[in-house]
């Protein structure tokens, strides 16, 4: 902690100058001592001090803890409810050692801390844990503390809930009413117990979020048990419920703060910048809100749209379900009524158990037992164990509708729960183990059949001479006279581009459609694999944000791709090229959260997860109404669904916008996709290409550049100037930090396509500060922007394709 402190001491010394303040000699007032508005008691280790502060613009002054070397986060509020309005106040400490804030004037007061516990010798002290005590002098016995009254900021050592020191008080948060008002606002965030404890955050008496319930080892994925820094302690029984993280190094600085907007953050103090970063935050997602699938749904991040009813169970509203509206639920497929003799469960695997508003609880019964007991009663909905030790024991059962069920994939306090269904509902979701053979039976008999058709068809469209390379492509075949009249024989002013897999046109079909033509090149680095391969993915591919592929013709040398047409060209055409036009930053911003969106469709929600290879402004083009879309899945690659990464001999991508450690070593990763999209989301802000990009005073691109501001806390100078008059400058802030976010030289620190999407749309959410970017070396200034393909050793000047011999 000393290090922290000495690293900001001039901070301090600034902040002292400012604030007017000045630190008495000790850590510990005795009765009758006081302090004054412009004195501050300092714990021993120079780490926190109390004294009074005006929050933000506020001219209010208030009682409070703060970070000596950051006066700006203050971690504790007395008098929240009654601020003083001047300068007046006094903070003393009297002879039977109550605390007492009162006016110098007259004589008011403010706030005490009115305890029942007396003492002759008392002293007020000021821990280096955050913690404000009165301690009997001579016993040491405790007084008072203010950890017993949380404002809204939890500090390690501070314990949470009911009776944790037998005593009647119930410790929880409560967020600031706003940045300038530390008075209670409208969100808490408490331990609520009905039976096993589980943490929720209320605004007002509603339910904003709630986290899984004990289950014998932690709370939820958030627990302390997650990260290096915490063990938890958790005292459950008759008489505590205490709750409380057990630092593994007292050296770091970290707090857990609810914000105005009802988010829960923890920060820590990063050890090489000694700025503030954010660990997590909840909500994280749309599934964290409390009920968002409503009864009896289940929500899935992993899916679009994320809820779905549970397994035996319908929309209570197909059309609201249509319109993207769960509130009203989902009923049961088959309506109970009274006891039925042939009922079961169905086993639905790795959620967060429903909220406890009607359930029983019996920690004594084992599993079998506990679905005896449900099918005993007539209300009972579903059931499971209460505690997953010792290979799971007790007992829970639900009454009524199933509330605020998610799917957490991977995360350790997921659960399994047995709901209670009609036999008829359980045949119908593939309980019968004969249903499942004939099941099987069935598909490979189907597959047999189209096997046999396919091997048919391909002999007749070979003998038509139209080279099908042996697969069945699952789209349109046009034929090359179909094409050549659509594009004018090719003509030149049917041309809308050309990259390094060949040219694109423009084409009308005779329905009158308007559609691209890809038409690959025969010298171009994309042969028939990566062709199929684009066809392959980019057919079983559908999002709002994605290109729409329209079909393809594959005769004699040609191979042609045939999209949707896309009448505003590509994102490259307005961004770099001055003739294109200037986007508005709304629009750019519009355009940053459709990428995203589709890049996240991509990695995690479309049932192939895709690595792209090959994300750049000029693969994302624009609709009619400047809707972007991802093109040019020839370099893309599957991943299965637990693969982290994978490497290939075979690099090829576009340099500027290759993640370091796919250009290096050729391994490739969702973060790399996440790294090319930090680069394409700084261009966009900018208006400037990475790769290309000069400066008078350095040799960095624009990653570099971006960075350099950013230290500089110059970020607003990375903005293209003709969006002066319509940017949001906190917005466009934000997005460069995302940026630098993504960018980072390690794939682990970058963020996920869900957390970026997150906080994209999410402004009271905060970000933690981006570390060096990738490839933040000097590099010559001539540089220009091409393609990279580790395969031979061609070189082609004019194309936007390099070439090397990769040595085995």
């Amino acid at each position: 902690m000393g290090s922290f402190a000495s690293s900001f001491f001039s901070l301090s010394l600034i902040c002292f100058i400012m604030f007017f303040k000045f630190c008495i000699a000790s850590d510990t007032l005795t009765s009758n001592q006081s302090i004054s508005d412009e004195e501050t008691l300092v714990s021993s280790g120079q780490i926190y001090e109390l004294g009074f502060f005006s929050p933000g613009s506020s001219k209010n002054r208030f009682l409070g803890i703060w970070y000596k070397n950051d006066p700006l986060i203050a971690v504790w509020v007395a008098n929240r409810n009654n601020p003083i309005t001047d300068s007046t106040g006094v903070l003393t400490v009297t002879n039977n050692g109550t605390l007492v804030l009162h006016t110098q004037t007259k004589g008011l007061i403010i706030w005490s801390t009115n305890t029942s516990r007396a003492s002759e010798s008392p002293i007020l002290q000021m821990l280096d844990t955050g913690n404000l005590v009165i301690l009997d002098k001579n016993s040491r016995d405790l007084i008072w503390q203010s950890f017993d009254y949380p404002s809204d900021t939890r500090l390690p050592d501070m314990k949470m809930g009911h009776y944790c020191l037998n005593d009647d008080l119930d410790r929880y948060l409560v967020s600031w009413k706003s940045a300038d008002d530390p008075s209670p606002g409208d969100f808490t965030y408490r331990i609520e117990n009905h039976g096993l404890p589980q943490f929720v955050i209320f605004k007002g008496l509603v339910k904003t979020y709630r986290s899984a319930a004990w289950n014998g080892v932690q709370f939820t994925a958030h627990s302390a048990n997650q990260n290096p820094l915490f063990s938890p302690v958790f005292v459950f029984n008759d008489d505590k419920l205490c709750y409380v993280y057990d630092r593994y190094n007292h050296s770091v600085v970290t707090r857990l703060t609810l914000n105005q907007s009802g988010v829960l953050q923890r920060y820590r103090v990063n050890e090489t910048s000694m700025k503030w970063s954010l660990m997590f935050s909840v909500p994280r997602d749309q599934c964290d809100n409390y009920g968002q699938c409503g009864a009896n749904g289940v929500c899935k991040i992993s899916k679009i749209p994320a809820c779905e009813c549970l397994e035996g169970f319908i929309p209570k509203s197909q059309e609201e379900w249509g319109n993207l509206d769960w509130s009203s639920g989902c009923v049961r497929k088959t309506p109970v009524v009274g006891c039925r003799i042939k009922e079961g469960f169905l086993k639905v695997e790795g959620v967060k158990l429903p909220d406890f508003l009607q359930f029983y609880f019996n920690k004594n019964m084992s599993l079998k037992e506990c679905k005896a007991e449900c099918l005993k009663n007539c209300s009972c909905t579903a059931c499971t164990n209460s505690n997953i030790t010792q290979g799971g024991s007790g007992c829970l059962m639900w009454f009524g509708a199933l509330t605020d069920v998610k799917e957490l994939n991977g995360e350790a306090s997921r659960r399994d729960i047995y709901i209670r269904l009609a036999a008829s509902d359980l045949e119908s979701n593939g309980d019968s183990s004969k249903k499942k053979i004939l099941v099987i039976a069935l598909v490979v008999s189907i597959a047999s059949g189209i096997l046999m058709l396919g091997l048919v068809l391909w002999y007749f469209k070979w003998k038509k001479r139209i080279n099908r390379n042996g697969e069945d492509l699952d789209l349109p075949l046009f034929d090359l006279a179909t094409i050549t009249n659509a594009t004018n024989n090719f003509s030149d002013a049917n041309l809308l581009g050309e990259g390094g897999f060949g040219p694109v046109y423009k084409g009308n079909i005779s329905n009158g459609q308007e559609i691209a033509v890809k038409r690959l090149s025969k010298d171009s680095g994309q042969g028939i694999n990566e062709f199929k391969n684009e066809v392959a993915l980019i057919a079983k591919l559908q999002h709002r944000n994605l290109v729409r592929l329209v079909g393809c013709c594959i005769q004699r040398e040609e191979r042609m791709l045939i999209y949707e047409y896309m009448p505003n060209k590509s994102l490259d055409h307005f961004i770099f090229d001055q003739n294109g036009g200037a986007l508005p930053w709304q629009m750019r911003f519009d355009i940053v959260m459709g990428i995203a969106r589709g890049l996240l469709y991509l990695h995690q929600d479309s049932r192939l997860r895709i690595i792209h290879r090959d994300l750049k402004a000029s693969n994302i083009l624009l609709d009619s109404e400047m809707n972007p879309r991802i093109s040019d899945f020839g370099l893309a690659r599957i991943v299965e669904g637990n693969q982290v990464y994978a490497t290939t001999q075979r690099v090829i991508g576009t340099y500027g916008y290759m993640s370091p450690e796919y250009a290096i070593d050729g391994t490739f990763s969702m973060k790399s996709d996440i790294f090319s999209f930090g680069v394409l989301l700084l261009e966009i802000v900018s208006g400037k290409k990475n790769r290309g990009f000069s400066h008078s005073k350095h040799h960095h691109n624009l990653l570099g550049h971006a960075w350099m501001l950013w230290q500089e806390d110059q970020a607003l100078e990375l903005m293209d100037a003709c969006l002066r008059d319509s940017c949001v400058e906190c917005q466009v802030v934000r997005c460069i930090q995302l940026g630098l976010l993504c960018v980072q030289k390690l794939p682990e620190d970058r963020p996920p396509m869900s957390s970026v999407v997150f906080m994209l749309g999410h402004e009271e959410a905060s970000l933690p500060q981006p570390k060096q970017p990738g490839f933040f070396t000097e590099r010559r200034s001539n540089e220009a922007d091409y393609s990279v393909s580790r395969e031979t050793d061609l070189y082609t000047g004019d194309a936007e394709t390099i070439t090397t011999l990769q040595p085995r």
